[in-house]
């Protein structure tokens, strides 16, 4: 998938902004706070409907205006070329359109320009709870497989129907019992798909991981990735099928009672999973140094990037935010081969261009360079 074009209105610090990207490798230079960090989220918007560095819409909106618009034109292999547009206005709120026709869902929006975005937030998920990770993975997933992000939506619903119901019941177990029963079906039923393609996507993304990994540390540590979910005997329960997957939950989730009616809400579930990543034999988060958790991170992405280029029919965009701060000269060279190789498209944001400079002095083909200062961007090249 390639972006042609971005446009930009009342966005962050970008009035009216609009950018002509290359094919290849593009990478955004200037100060901080000039807004480079800004496009690439522009970016992600049109990708996933949504910022990766705001929780809420309306901070993004430019100070002293009411609203947002964000278009991109967009090329696949199989697609001629296409627009996407991101609209927010305080009134209204966000409405997503693809070709100037509104979409119904923001479900709709995710995988039709597959996205795989590196920041600094990435550290969060070598380090910190398992949210992080479990959002990295159905993430992975969702932007190949729409019913997977179906049975996500749908299980999050239940999940918050579920709490409401022993939150505002749990003093009168009998009617409470009657209320639980349909949710709980659906629980277990859509739960033990999301299980069930979680633990394939582990299995199937281990190889991804462990050929990014030596590529950017070599050939010393073996990464390894473990989903652990809420079963004691996690082998045997993650090698059953769909079903005898929900009759295990089910039984679970009927010992799990007590708990849910202290604690007033829904205790079990793919919603409380994590996964553990390993080098060799040792838990990276327990063990692991700085820099064996930043390059792990990296390889994370990096093999997402790499499955999505075997699994879709469209190869990803790639965004990079401020990375090569972390990295020392020769990873730094090493992450920049590695996407002039990659046949799709890369976007970087560089508040020290001095660690790439000497890429500037090939005059790479594949190489396009944008300066941006005070929202006002321009070709360098």
């Amino acid at each position: 998938m390639i972006s042609i074009t971005l446009s930009l209105t009342n966005f962050r610090n970008h009035h009216q902004t609009v950018v002509e990207w290359g094919d290849h490798v593009n990478i955004i230079t200037g100060p901080n706070g000039a807004g480079k960090t800004n496009l690439i989220d522009a970016l992600h918007y049109l990708c996933m409907g949504r910022s990766f560095t705001s929780s809420s819409d309306q901070y993004v909106v430019r100070q002293g205006a009411a609203s947002f618009l964000i278009k991109g034109l967009f090329r696949g292999n199989i697609r001629s070329q296409f627009e996407i547009a991101c609209a927010y206005s305080r009134g209204e709120g966000k409405k997503l359109f693809v070709n100037d026709s509104p979409l119904e869902r923001h479900a709709d929006l995710i995988g039709r320009v597959p996205v795989v975005l590196v920041s600094q937030n990435d550290r969060k998920l070598t380090g910190e709870g398992p949210a992080e990770r479990r959002s990295f993975l159905d993430a992975l997933i969702s932007q190949t497989s729409p019913a997977y992000l179906d049975d996500l939506i749908r299980y999050r619903r239940i999940v918050r129907q579920r709490n409401r119901l022993l939150f505002e019941h749990s003093m009168d177990r009998g009617y409470l019992n009657v209320l639980l029963e349909p949710w709980n079906r659906q629980l277990v039923e859509t739960g033990a798909r999301i299980i069930s393609g979680r633990n394939k996507m582990v299995s199937k993304f281990c190889k991804y991981l462990k050929f990014a990994h030596e590529q950017l540390a070599g050939s010393g540590l073996e990464p390894a990735i473990s989903y652990k979910t809420f079963c004691s005997d996690q082998q045997s329960f993650l090698s059953l099928n769909n079903e005898e997957i929900a009759d295990a939950y089910r039984s679970e989730l009927d010992e799990a009672y007590e708990r849910e009616l202290d604690r007033r809400q829904t205790v079990i579930g793919p919603h409380r999973d994590d996964l553990v990543f390993f080098l060799d034999d040792m838990e990276l988060r327990k063990f692991g140094s700085q820099g064996q958790h930043r390059i792990f991170a990296l390889a994370l992405k990096m093999a997402q990037l790499y499955f999505y280029r075997d699994e879709l029919e469209d190869l990803p965009v790639f965004l990079l935010d401020d990375v090569f701060g972390d990295l020392d000269p020769s990873r730094t060279d090493t992450v920049m081969n590695m996407l002039l190789q990659h046949n799709g498209q890369s976007f970087i944001t560089a508040a020290h261009p001095d660690k790439i400079s000497g890429f500037r002095d090939q005059e790479h083909a594949r190489i396009a360079w944008y300066d941006v200062k005070d929202g006002n961007v321009s070709s360098t090249e």
